[in-house]
């Protein structure tokens, strides 16, 4: 017979421990989500309860990649949303064109499919030879994974059509070689991409960023965590920079929402106010 709260309180110690063990806070993550992805992951690694998950976590220490990317799920696709995409080369592109050097962060990175999706947009448009990427995530193993990247090719149809969609001038089949049921992105879209470990909630200011996404990332934390990671955005942004969110994210209840203006607000593209424009909001 299960006890009313029981399972609250183990989540409770779950994330106790992790942070004094192995130093990563998810006391911020949204509760709802955090307890069901502690529950799988406690299925996952054949523990009875979520005690004994907490007894591996301590004791265990190779387990914590698998706990890592069960409690955050990097997960993603080529061209996810095309019409953001065709938002970003047709709108925000042009404008990013009058700097010499352009940086870009794309904050959880997760495997790394939206980073290709970056470079190879970027490369149509003539701009790739002058930007930076720093992809960041928090998992060490998503992290490899992006850099390798290599994906099943079961995917290709449909990111062949994501890439059309997003306004693509070429084959997607340009940009990766298949074998053995697997791509391979290109080399070259890898060349203007650093891959670093960064964790949203307690890491500072990574770059002076000229665009800055995070997509589908702040979804799962709390409004106190989303107004920390929105305000180190925008500290991390030149000024008249643009923040890119998820489609089911937005900046409408924020803390730091005085500090953007929506530039393609259906597509959740915001640029950072000028010292003007915040005095006048």
């Amino acid at each position: 017979m299960s006890v009313p709260g029981l399972d609250n309180i183990e989540v409770d110690l779950f994330i106790q421990a992790l942070q004094r063990r192995h130093g990563y806070d998810f006391s911020q993550y949204a509760p709802a989500s955090l307890k069901r992805r502690v529950q799988q992951l406690t299925d996952q690694l054949d523990c009875k309860t979520i005690s004994g998950l907490i007894e591996r976590v301590m004791h265990e220490p190779e387990l914590l990649p698998n706990i890592l990317e069960g409690l955050t799920v990097p997960a993603s696709d080529m061209f996810r949303d095309p019409s953001m995409f065709r938002g970003l080369r047709e709108q925000v592109f042009p404008l990013l064109a009058s700097y010499p050097q352009i940086n870009i962060w794309q904050a959880g990175c997760a495997h790394g499919q939206e980073v290709y999706s970056l470079a190879i947009l970027l490369e149509e448009a003539g701009l790739y030879e002058r930007t930076q990427i720093f992809a960041t995530d928090l998992s060490d193993r998503a992290i490899q994974q992006a850099h390798d990247g290599i994906y099943p090719a079961r995917e290709a149809q449909q990111w062949s059509r994501n890439y059309q969609a997003s306004g693509g001038t070429r084959s997607l089949a340009d940009y990766y070689s298949a074998r053995y049921n697997l791509l391979k992105v290109d080399q070259r879209l890898r060349r203007n991409v650093t891959f670093a470990k960064h964790n949203l909630v307690s890491d500072g200011v990574f770059c002076e960023a000229h665009l800055i996404l995070c997509r589908n990332v702040m979804i799962y934390f709390s409004n106190p965590l989303q107004d920390r990671v929105l305000s180190l955005f925008r500290d991390s942004l030149v000024r008249g920079g643009f923040l890119c969110l998820g489609l089911r994210e937005s900046l409408e209840y924020a803390c730091t929402a005085g500090e953007f203006t929506p530039f393609a607000e259906h597509l959740r593209i915001y640029r950072l106010a000028s010292h003007q424009e915040r005095k006048s909001a």
